[in-house]
């Protein structure tokens, strides 16, 4: 098919003027993005020649460091910036059901498959294809999406016909996928295709210099949604954030400041960063020096894991309904792993005045 017929598919399909309104969204100006920190410096000197270029960019960093902005920054500033800007949700969408997603089908394909209907990777052509949670693909879907990165033709499900596009790959993943290549659970020759340029996103606790430009930002944009005068940040709160060590980076920066941005005082960011000092032990060796490996490994696991636990409470403000979700376990698995870990929530026992 050529390209002036995906063009007309583009301006004709109702599906692509709402996935493009979907996936299509501003983003922080430059300052706003790279700060003023060294390591941000060096990150966009390494981004600013890649997306000027074609070849595949990953993009890896803990959850709520910025990969999609920065994905999206790379689409504004590469030739394809006039083109669809397409996210898939990979581990949003069921194994059985992403195919379909990403490369559409024919009438008749499935049960309930009544019309065809282009999957997300035709919508992205002339465009970028961003796969978010890349590392969540089932392997058996991996060979597909390895033949297409290496040919630009793909087969609906259904269809017989071979299907030609044109888009910039970018694909995000919350870590390295080194563990995921040495377990055969992420094929090598996938890596390779989706990693031209490999790019390692830092955390907010290594750019504590950037948390001001970044805070005054978002209190600009929840003054503005909430309609309502925000209150300037103090010295002392400013001091306050530059050093909190940040779990849950950014996504945490913005929880705390819209719960300031609504309350307007020093106590509730002292409240959203102090967590009472018995809800978590903390991550040490266990005490037992004479413990055997797989006793001190299985309460370094339990340890890790309520890390983690914790750092998604703290992103969902606490609400253990929403961290269940993002964490794939039922609340009831929630809540006995948080009374076993002994999170009982945050309450902190002194506030101090940063105002």
């Amino acid at each position: 098919m050529t390209s002036e017929a995906y063009a007309r598919i583009d301006l004709m399909n109702p599906a692509t003027a709402d996935a493009l309104r979907k996936y299509s969204y501003p983003i922080p100006p430059d300052r706003v993005i790279f700060g003023h920190s060294a390591i941000m410096s060096r990150l966009r000197d390494v981004i600013d020649p890649i997306a000027l270029s074609p070849i595949p960019v990953f993009l890896y960093g803990a959850t709520g460091t910025g990969k999609e902005v920065l994905a999206t920054y790379i689409h504004l500033r590469s030739p394809w910036s006039n083109g669809p800007f397409i996210k898939v949700s990979c581990a949003a969408i069921p194994g059985s059901l992403l195919e379909a997603e990403l490369f559409g089908f024919e009438k008749g394909a499935f049960t309930g498959a009544i019309a065809a209907k282009p999957g997300l990777v035709e919508l992205a052509h002339h465009g970028t294809l961003l796969l978010d949670n890349v590392a969540d693909i089932d392997i058996a879907l991996q060979a597909k999406l390895l033949h297409f990165l290496q040919n630009g033709t793909f087969t609906r499900l259904g269809g017989q016909e071979d299907r030609c596009i044109t888009a910039r790959i970018i694909c995000i993943a919350n870590r390295a996928l080194d563990a995921d290549l040495a377990q055969g659970t992420f094929r090598e020759d996938l890596f390779h295709r989706i990693s031209g340029a490999t790019v390692h996103v830092p955390q907010l606790r290594e750019r504590s210099e950037d948390i001001l430009v970044i805070s005054e930002y978002l209190l600009g944009e929840f003054a503005a949604h909430f309609q309502m005068q925000v209150r300037p940040l103090s010295t002392a709160m400013n001091r306050r954030l530059r050093h909190h060590p940040w779990p849950g980076n950014i996504w945490e920066l913005e929880n705390v400041l819209r719960r300031y941005s609504l309350l307007g005082t020093s106590t509730a960011i002292s409240e959203a960063l102090n967590i009472r000092p018995s809800a978590l032990p903390a991550l040490r060796l266990p005490v037992q020096s004479n413990s055997p490996l797989k006793v001190r490994t299985q309460q370094m696991v339990q340890q890790a894991e309520a890390w983690a636990i914790l750092q998604v409470l703290q992103q969902h403000d606490w609400n253990r309904t929403k961290s269940a979700q993002q964490l794939n376990i039922s609340l009831r698995a929630l809540l006995y792993k948080m009374r076993s870990a002994g999170i009982t929530g945050y309450a902190p026992s002194k506030h101090h005045n940063y105002d």
